[in-house]
């Protein structure tokens, strides 16, 4: 009889033969009822699966919190409304259809092509299919015979996707009669029937190629979303909505922060002054943070010889997201092109040399060389790469780095240290380059040059928990100034089955056993995920969500034992023999570009007084009050204030609203009266007037309120005008 553990730890004992929803059933009748999936171990499953083994089983209710409730939700929806595209357009050939974030797609092969005004038919039918409520049902043929009903049915898409599978292929029925109602070729999970979908709207229809390829058709993908009530899609559109106001893009526009240049290119961002200033005020923090936690600042250049990266393992690894290299010579790129496929091979043994590309151009331009490489190919494949990287060692090529750390590496390695020299703890806002795709470039969010707060940190195996709890310490600081205190806690562990990793088991599982502890010392709740960790080491994630519910993940601390290896690093120990030393990658707010973007959003781009590009607005009502509004303006850049002054013939109505459109914190009205009293009349950007003060008074405030980088109430709040967005007016 299998042993089943529930998610509370009670265990039960199952029949032979039992499934998932025999589970259910036990468990309670409500839930049993309620059910719509289950999770066996780290598989979401159809209430059908049996159960064949001793395992750990949590059963799946519709929760609009719960990431594998609503995965299996929107993956029925996906089949739902690819049967109502078929049923109103025949000619659709249908291509794959899966769950993304907040909703799903269908990429489908349709000559007509699709618009807005069709998505009230195709709600319309799904509706109808939904209030059906047919069942999802699975059935199984064995690969030759399913192989052949696609190849009848003529969908080259299907039969694509039918030989990329291993073993039988699953096939899923919307309804009881396979081969009359609509079917899918599908692995699942579904729900048990279509009524348990719940709420669902088409979005938007787009563009997209099969599987990337430029050079095929061209196809329509469609996307939706579902949730488990109308009042949680309600609140997703109202979230959409927001989002749209919200937009970076827009506001970083509007009030002049950043651009995108065709002719710098794309994903590349120029700051402008007003940006830049918020860009300088954050480092500016942090510089100040790290001084006092003991960093050291350093300058890399923003290119390296390709070997540094083959060294550190992001070449090539990552390949295909970074910059092509720059060759001294194209000698060097052949020998980088013979050095990756010699890695390809599976594993060292004898190599033939001339089946690999380019030796005959290398027989006839190098002979003496090709002679030392068919010696070496006796030994062995490891023995020919030996001798081309020893060669690219004296002529190579160079990379846009992808990443700091190997130039800091090279920094602690410049020079010999001691035991008590430890920890070294090196600091920089350095710029890094990713050829990420045009597709995926998003304003200042997703980008192809970013500059990190990144800092590695050398220290001893006994000074580990302390330096991890102390990246901790500083992320939490960073996030919680800016009121982004809403996080969890996410624990990025490597997956045993994937070929990404580098390294011994013995180090993952030191690095590991070290995230977990800092993390629990910290007092903090976290989940570990299987195959998040970067390829060299754990990481110590931190997702936020901002005020309208958006989760981004920013803060990251990852514990890497093996980079320290692969560059031979040492330190001189108290017993006065080499030691390797440990490392910890850190950057609170990970890319100075995104986290700006993130932040403009967050605030609606009202941001706080310390952050603003523009603090005050200065304006005067008449001619006659122009001398004291210049003087004002003066004496709070004296103070050190970010002011805009506006002397202009302007009625002070126009002025005021111009203010609050530029989400300047404080406007500042001077008429003759204040000028004869030497005060100011106060407003702010929400519409508000605060008063007449003296102005003395109010520059105090202003310069304590930016000191203590502290944020009002408003700001602290939720809401378009919590986070101090202007007034209508």
């Amino acid at each position: 009889m299998p042993r089943v553990t529930l998610p509370d730890s009670n265990v039960l004992e199952m029949p032979a033969g039992s499934t998932v929803a025999d589970v259910a059933q036990r468990i309670g009748p409500r839930l049993a009822q309620a059910a719509i999936a289950g999770k066996i171990d780290d598989e979401i499953v159809d209430l059908g699966r049996p159960i064949d083994r001793d395992c750990r089983i949590e059963i799946l209710t519709p929760k609009a919190d719960h990431p594998d409730s609503l995965y299996v939700m929107r993956h029925s929806a996906a089949h739902v409304m690819a049967e109502a595209i078929c049923s109103l357009f025949p000619s659709t050939k249908l291509v794959y259809g899966p769950p993304v974030d907040n909703g799903f797609y269908y990429d489908i092969d349709l000559d007509r092509p699709l618009t807005p005004d069709d998505f009230p038919a195709i709600e319309a039918r799904m509706a109808e299919i939904v209030k059906a409520d047919r069942p999802f049902s699975r059935y199984c043929v064995s690969r030759d015979e399913g192989m052949a009903r696609l190849r009848q049915e003529g969908n080259r898409y299907k039969v694509d996707n039918a030989e990329r599978a291993d073993g039988e292929l699953s096939f899923y029925v919307t309804g009881n009669r396979p081969g009359e109602d609509f079917e899918d070729l599908c692995r699942g999970p579904h729900v048990p029937s279509t009524g348990r979908i719940g709420a669902f709207k088409v979005m938007q229809v787009s563009g997209a190629y099969y599987r990337g390829d430029q050079n095929d058709k061209q196809l329509q993908r469609v996307y939706g979303t579902a949730w488990p009530t109308p009042k949680d899609l309600k609140n997703y559109l109202t979230q959409l909505e927001e989002a749209r106001k919200r937009d970076h893009r827009r506001i970083g526009q509007e009030l002049g922060l950043f651009t995108i240049d065709p002719l710098v290119g794309s994903g590349l961002i120029l700051w402008k002054p007003k940006g830049a200033r918020v860009r300088y005020e954050l480092e500016s923090f942090l510089r100040q943070e790290l001084v006092r936690c003991g960093y050291e600042m350093v300058y890399t250049p923003q290119i390296g010889k390709l070997g540094l990266y083959r060294t550190s393992g992001h070449f090539p690894y990552y390949k295909d997201s970074q910059f092509p290299p720059v060759w001294e010579n194209e000698a060097d790129k052949q020998f980088n092109l013979l050095w990756e496929e010699l890695r390809k091979l599976s594993a060292d043994g004898p190599v033939t040399i001339d089946r690999l590309p380019g030796m005959d151009d290398l027989r006839q331009a190098d002979p003496e060389f090709h002679k030392e490489l068919t010696e070496a190919a006796a030994h062995g494949r490891d023995a020919v790469i030996r001798r081309i990287e020893n060669r690219l060692d004296v002529s190579d090529g160079y990379l846009l780095r992808p990443m700091n750390c190997p130039h800091h590496i090279r920094i602690f390695a410049s020079e010999p240290h001691s035991y008590r020299d430890l920890p070294i703890r090196l600091a920089e806002f350095g710029t890094v380059y990713r050829y990420e795709q045009s597709g995926e470039l998003s304003g200042m969010t997703r980008v192809r040059g970013f500059t990190q707060d990144d800092a590695h940190i050398f220290c001893r195996p006994d000074q580990l928990l302390a330096e991890i709890t102390g990246c901790v310490q500083l992320t939490r600081k960073v996030l919680d100034l800016l009121s982004l205190g809403n996080y969890r806690v996410r624990i990025g562990l490597r997956d045993p089955a994937s070929n990404k990793y580098v390294g011994s088991n013995e180090n993952w599982a030191l690095a590991e056993q070290a995230v977990r502890e800092a993390v629990r010392a910290s007092g903090m709740s976290f989940t570990e995920e299987t195959g998040e960790a970067a390829f060299y080491g754990p990481k110590i994630d931190f997702v936020v969500k901002d005020c309208i519910e958006r989760e981004w993940q920013l803060g990251t601390v990852q514990v890497d034992y093996n980079l320290p290896e692969r560059f031979d690093l040492s330190y001189i120990g108290s017993d006065n023999t080499p030691h390797r030393p440990v490392m910890i990658h850190r950057a609170p707010f990970g890319s100075l570009e995104r986290f700006v973007g993130i932040l403009i959003e967050h605030f609606a781009g009202s941001f706080p007084l310390w952050l603003a590009p523009v603090q005050v607005y200065v304006a005067s009502i008449s001619e006659k009050s122009a001398a004291h509004a210049t003087a004002v303006c003066n004496r709070l850049r004296a103070a050190g204030l970010r002011v805009e002054l506006d002397t202009s013939a302007e009625k002070i109505g126009p002025k005021k609203h111009a203010a609050r459109q530029q989400r300047i914190p404080y406007i500042l009205v001077v008429g003759e009266k204040e000028a004869a009293d030497g005060t100011v009349n106060v407003n702010d950007r929400t519409g508000r007037t605060i008063g007449t003060e003296p102005l003395e008074g109010f520059v105090a405030r202003c310069v304590r309120e930016v000191a203590n980088r502290e944020l009002t109430t408003m700001e602290r709040g939720a809401g378009s005008q919590a986070a101090g967005a202007p007034s209508s007016e």
